[in-house]
C-alpha cells in the first residue's frame, strides 16, 4: 500500500521547502516540492531608481548576495549600454570565484557531509595523530556535555561511514572547511569591501583599483585554497563515492537528463566567450550538447500560488500571489527552456562542459581532471547508461570548484598587467529614459538570469529566476515534474519513518529557498504570513 511521508521543512538548506513523497514497496513513486513562503522583492522594485537594484537584490538571500548582486549589475550594465572595462571583467570574476569556492565548500562539508558520515564514531578513534587526537577530545567533551545536537542529523542510517579512522579525517575535514571558507571570504571582501550584502560592484564596473598588494593578498589565500580544494576537498569526496555501500547513489537521483548551463565568467569584455561554456543537454545525451537561447525560458504558473497571467517569459514576467489556488502547491514557479524542465547547477555546467570538449569545442579541461582523480571509469558507464545521480552531483561541484580556483590564477596575473587601467565605465550612470536589460550568470547553484524594465528613468518591471527555481519547481501546464520531483522517482525508502535518502538527494542539490521564494510587503516592506491549507 501506498505511503505519503511529508519532510517539512527539508533540513540543512537555505529556506524553507517541504517534500512530499509517496512510497510504495520501498521506493518512491511520487514527489512535490513546495516552496512554502512568498517572494516579493519583483514587487518591492517597482518604481525605484535603477541603481537600487543591485542592493535590494542582494538582500533575497544571505547566502547569495555576491551572485544576486553580479546578475543585477550585468542586468544594468545592459540596459544602460555599458562598454565593461576589463579590469572591471576580470574583479567581478575573481569575486564571483571566491563566492563560488566558499560556497561549494560550504555545501559539502557543512550541509551535506553529515548525511555519510557518523560523527560519533571519533570516539573510537585510536591512531595517533595530534590534531585528530585534539578532535577526538573536542567531540568527548561535546557528547559527555550531551551538546552534538548540531553534528547529529535529522535521521540515520545504518550505511554511514563508521570507520573510526576514516571518520575521524573526515569531520577533521568539516571543522577545516570553516577555516577555508574564511580565507575565501576573505579574498572576495578585498575587492567587494564586505559580505553580505557587498558594495563593490556597480552598473559600469567596480569601485576598488587593483594594486599590486591587494593583488598579493587575495593571491596568497588563493593559493591556500587551491592546496586545500586538491588534497583535501576532491579526495573526500572520490573517497566517499568509492565507499560500497553508496554505490547506487552513482546514478540513483537522476533528474530527468535535462541539463542547462548559460555559461559564466567573461573572457573577454564583450561577454561572448565564457571560461564555463554554455548550452543545453536532453535525456542525458552528454555528446549533444546545443546552443543555449535566452528567448526559449518561459515561466509557467499553472501549479503555483500566482494569478494565472503569471504565465509569462521573464522578461514579461510579473508576481502577483493567489493564495488557495486550486491544483496549486507551492509559491516556486515553473521555469521551462523550450517546454522541458531542466537541472541547472555544477552537474549541468560540468556536464555541457564535458560535451564540448567530447566535441572538441571546448579545450580539454574536466576531463583530464576526472581522469586524474581516477573517476573515467564511473562517468563512461554513467554516460552510456544515462544517469547522473546524487554521488555525481556532488563530484561535479568539487571538479567544478578545482578548475574555478585554478583559472582565478591566470586572471589574477591579467590583473596584475592592467593595473592603473580604468575600473568603471562613466555611462552607468546615465539612466536611459526608456530601456531593457538582462544579467544572465553562473552563481554556485546554477544559471541566474535577472530581467529590467525601465520607464520614465524608473524601474518599470524586474524578474529573478533563480537557479532553485528551475531545480525545485513544481509541475507545469503539461503536468511535467521539476528536477527535484524527477529525481526523487526511485529512490529507495526501506524505513518511511527514517527518509534519509530523500533529504540525501534534495541536498544534492544545494536548494536555495531563500532566493527562490521570499516574503515581502510591497507597500511596507514587513512580513506578510499566509497560512496554507
Amino acid at each position: 500500500m501506498a505511503q505519503i511521508v511529508t519532510i517539512d521543512p527539508v533540513t540543512r538548506i537555505e529556506g524553507h521547502l517541504r517534500i512530499d513523497v509517496e512510497i510504495e514497496n520501498g521506493v518512491v513513486k511520487d514527489a512535490w516540492s513546495s516552496g512554502t513562503m512568498f517572494r516579493g522583492f519583483e514587487m518591492l522594485l517597482k518604481g525605484k531608481h535603477p541603481w537600487d537594484a543591485q542592493q535590494v537584490t542582494e538582500r533575497i538571500c544571505g547566502v547569495c548576495p555576491l551572485v544576486h548582486g553580479t546578475a543585477s549589475s550585468y542586468c544594468l550594465d545592459d540596459a544602460m549600454d555599458v562598454d565593461l572595462p576589463d579590469n572591471a571583467r576580470l574583479i567581478r570574476n575573481l569575486c564571483l570565484g571566491a563566492n563560488f569556492i566558499q560556497s561549494h565548500i560550504l555545501h559539502f562539508y557543512t550541509l551535506a557531509a553529515l548525511d555519510y558520515v557518523d560523527v560519533t564514531a571519533v570516539l573510537n578513534y585510536s591512531g595517533s595523530d595530534p590534531a585528530l587526537l585534539a578532535l577526538k577530545g573536542k567531540i568527548a567533551a561535546l557528547a559527555e556535555s550531551n551538546d552534538l545536537y548540531f553534528f547529529l542529523p535529522r535521521y540515520t542510517s545504518d550505511d554511514y561511514i563508521s570507520d573510526p579512522e576514516l571518520a575521524t579525517i573526515l569531520v577533521g575535514h568539516y571543522v577545516q572547511a570553516l577555516e577555508a571558507r574564511k580565507k575565501a571570504q576573505e579574498m572576495l571582501s578585498i575587492y567587494y569591501g564586505r559580505m553580505p550584502s557587498f558594495v563593490g560592484t556597480i552598473p559600469g564596473g567596480v569601485t576598488v583599483q587593483p594594486t599590486l598588494d591587494n593583488i598579493e593578498a587575495f593571491l596568497n589565500r588563493l593559493n591556500d585554497l587551491r592546496f586545500w580544494i586538491d588534497n583535501v576537498y576532491v579526495q573526500d569526496i572520490v573517497t566517499i563515492a568509492g565507499v560500497p555501500a553508496y554505490a547506487p547513489f552513482m546514478k540513483v537521483g537522476d533528474s530527468g537528463g535535462n541539463y542547462l548551463a548559460y555559461g559564466g565568467f567573461d573572457l573577454d569584455t564583450s561577454g561572448r566567450e565564457k571560461f564555463l561554456p554554455g548550452g543545453y543537454i536532453l535525456g542525458n545525451n552528454v555528446g549533444a550538447v546545443q546552443d543555449f537561447d535566452e528567448s526559449k525560458i518561459f515561466e509557467y504558473v499553472e501549479h503555483s500560488w500566482y494569478t494565472d497571467d503569471c504565465s509569462q517569459p521573464p522578461a514579461d514576467g510579473k508576481t502577483d500571489p493567489e493564495v488557495g489556488k486550486k491544483d496549486a502547491y507551492s509559491f516556486i514557479k515553473s521555469p521551462r527552456y523550450d517546454d522541458d524542465h531542466m537541472e541547472v547547477g555544477p552537474m549541468a555546467r560540468m556536464l555541457v562542459m564535458a560535451g564540448r570538449e567530447l566535441a572538441g569545442d571546448y579545450p580539454k579541461t574536466l576531463l583530464p581532471l576526472i581522469d586524474q582523480v581516477g573517476l573515467t571509469d564511473a562517468v563512461n558507464t554513467l554516460v552510456s547508461e544515462g544517469a547522473f545521480g546524487i554521488l555525481p552531483r556532488h563530484a561535479m561541484r568539487a571538479f567544478e570548484c578545482k578548475l574555478i580556483a585554478d583559472k582565478m590564477v591566470d586572471w589574477l596575473a591579467e590583473l596584475q598587467k592592467g593595473v592603473g587601467e580604468p575600473i568603471w565605465d562613466p555611462k552607468g550612470k546615465d539612466i536611459p529614459g526608456d530601456s531593457r536589460g538582462m544579467g544572465l550568470v553562473e552563481g554556485p547553484r546554477g544559471a541566474l538570469g535577472h530581467w529590467i524594465t525601465i520607464g520614465g528613468k524608473k524601474i518599470d518591471n524586474y524578474q529573478c529566476v533563480v537557479p532553485t527555481t528551475w531545480n525545485a519547481s513544481p509541475r507545469d501546464k503539461e503536468g511535467q515534474r521539476g528536477p527535484i520531483e524527477t529525481s526523487l522517482i526511485g529512490i529507495p525508502v526501506p524505513d518511511p519513518e527514517n527518509p534519509i535518502n530523500v533529504v540525501r538527494c534534495v541536498r544534492s542539490f544545494d536548494p536555495c529557498l531563500a532566493c527562490a521564494i521570499h516574503v515581502i510587503h510591497p507597500e511596507h516592506n514587513g512580513v506578510k504570513e499566509f497560512r496554507v491549507i
